[in-house]
């Protein structure tokens, strides 16, 4: 046996152990979609109380599952990294083998259509999207990265989606299991930009305290330049 192979097992037990307390279920799930939060509103999303939250945020920044800021007196926690999300939604993904109930939680539906996983787009919009961009031949699927191709590039630009010359259509991404739809959507820096110009360009809004997106104003027009029909997601 290697040297390396105890201290896997160590720490995904240990990791396992992270994650097998609710409240610290809770608390990584308040933060997948990329925001910090103070220990205030992590305590009451997770239903404990200020002491038991503090303790365990101090476990899961202990354990590297999350990154503390301090700003003047107050304190924000998040994930450490994307990794951490993907982390999170693959064990959801894992857990989630039975058939959804046809009876769910309305509340459930605007998650499936679209919704942020850490910056970048998860749910039905980001599976059409990504199968979208590879029908165009607009993604190079490399061994360590996925990088938009020129004709991809100018299909973006094309949309409305970028300006010319934007470092953006540069970036790397890489590929992410949607843990509702069992499919891949587009994560890493090429999806965290892609996500922020459609928010910028008003085509998505985020919708109040949920991961949730809604279409924006002008989000209509601008996913159907890329192929996507909102109201068939």
């Amino acid at each position: 046996m290697s040297a390396a192979a105890p201290t896997s097992r160590h720490r995904l037990a240990e990791i396992g152990a992270l994650l097998a307390e609710p409240a610290r279920a809770g608390i990584l799930l308040a933060l997948i979609d990329g925001s910090a939060r103070p220990a205030g509103e992590l305590a009451a999303l997770a239903g404990v109380a200020p002491a038991t939250a503090s303790a365990h945020l101090q476990r899961l920044v202990t354990g590297g599952l999350l990154a503390v800021h301090a700003q003047g007196r107050h304190r924000y926690f998040r994930l450490a990294g994307e990794d951490v999300a993907h982390l999170v939604e693959t064990l959801v993904l894992a857990g989630a083998r039975a058939p959804v109930p046809a009876t769910s939680a309305p509340a459930e539906t605007p998650l499936r259509r679209a919704r942020t996983c850490y910056r970048h787009l998860a749910g039905r919009l980001g599976v059409a999207l990504f199968e979208r961009l590879r029908e165009r031949d607009a993604l190079e699927l490399g061994d360590d990265a996925i990088r938009l191709t020129p004709r991809g590039a100018q299909w973006l630009r094309e949309a409305g989606l970028f300006e010319p010359g934007d470092d953006g259509l540069a970036l790397a991404g890489q590929s992410c299991v949607d843990w509702t739809e069992r499919r891949f959507h587009l994560a890493g820096p090429l999806g965290n930009r892609l996500a922020q110009q459609l928010f910028e360009r008003g085509w998505l809004r985020q919708r109040r305290d949920s991961r949730a997106l809604a279409l924006g104003a002008r989000g209509d027009a601008g996913l159907r330049a890329l192929g996507i029909d909102w109201m068939r997601l």
